[in-house]
């Protein structure tokens, strides 16, 4: 591997240049054992990071802990969510913590804590009437139509409705099936039931396609530049954002998330035990299903009437 440390002032004391700090990251990148899309956010965040050392006037041989922690206050103080800022140092303390074991640099990240993420939802779900008014919108694009289709009758994440091929279309034991490559997964192992409605608005769109062959994308674009290749999960949340807009819920609250959302909240209030709700989001562990009962209680909450009730003891 190319020399990608010189020593100053004494051996272990390196200096980083723009130029190799990126021969840094692109080696680090080749070395990790995940997918490639894990491996596209590495590259996305350090470059992201990159930018940042390089606008602050900073030097990459320069760099320090105390550095660190205000690469963090400046993630937090330009309203990224606090997900989003634990993703970001996470991979910024990776990239240091194999640069560590390579004896290319100290890990300056090291015991940089990420900011605490609430457990609870701030994505919205909708209303039945809603639902039906953002399909309705969509009823003359059958693909997006379908689109809305499956994020609400199968709850699925945006990343896996680009991922899903025409041929995962499937039938078990009797019922309509999708396999579906979910968060973290290297196969298609998993599996969501498919609601009549959504099975028949996916069916339609592909009988108007021009005969889709079976490891082709089930949804395609249409646009001229990109035209008959795979989404991207920026345009299912743009169609999806748009849908929302148009039937007049302009929300920052309200995105493709609240479609997986609705379908949780909407299994849990019709009364079925919270494990059905697992199952069909398929999480791992209940507790991550548990957090959609805290929006239910929160919108009973609002529903209730005991501000009516206390409002008497004054009047």
């Amino acid at each position: 591997m190319e020399n990608l440390i010189t020593p100053v002032n004494g051996p272990g004391v390196p200096v980083i240049s723009g130029h190799r700090f990126e021969n840094l990251t692109k080696a680090f990148i080749t070395d990790q054992d995940v997918m490639i899309s894990s491996k596209s956010n590495y590259e996305r965040i350090l470059k992201q990071f990159f930018k940042w050392v390089t606008t602050s006037n900073r030097l990459f041989s320069g760099l320090t802990r105390v550095d660190i922690l205000q690469y963090k206050e400046g993630l937090l103080s330009s309203g990224m969510s606090s997900l989003s800022v634990a993703t970001y140092l996470g991979s910024v303390r990776r990239f240091y913590e194999w640069c560590e074991s390579k004896k290319y640099y100290p890990n300056i990240a090291k015991g940089v804590r990420s900011p605490r993420r609430k457990q609870q939802f701030r994505k919205e779900s909708l209303s039945k009437d809603q639902c039906k008014a953002l399909l309705d919108h969509y009823k003359y694009d059958i693909r997006n139509y379908a689109i809305i289709s499956l994020l609400l009758g199968a709850g699925l994440r945006t990343i896996e409705v680009i991922r899903a091929n025409v041929e995962d279309l499937s039938i078990k034991d009797g019922k309509r099936i999708l396999y579906v490559l979910g968060k973290g997964k290297s196969d298609k192992s998993e599996y969501v039931k498919l609601p009549d409605h959504t099975f028949n608005a996916i069916t339609y769109y592909l009988s108007r396609r021009l005969k889709p062959m079976a490891n082709e994308p089930l949804f395609v674009s249409t646009s001229n530049n990109s035209f008959n290749q795979r989404l991207s999960t920026r345009t299912i949340s743009k169609i999806v954002k748009e849908g929302l807009i148009a039937i007049g819920l302009d929300s920052r609250n309200l995105t493709a998330h609240s479609l997986r959302h609705t379908a949780a909240v909407s299994i849990i209030k019709a009364g079925l035990p919270i494990e059905y709700a697992q199952h069909a989001l398929r999480h791992a562990s209940i507790s991550t299903t548990q957090i959609y009962l805290t929006s239910i209680q929160d919108e009973m909450r609002l529903k209730d009437s005991t501000e009516f009730i206390l409002n008497d003891l004054m009047v």
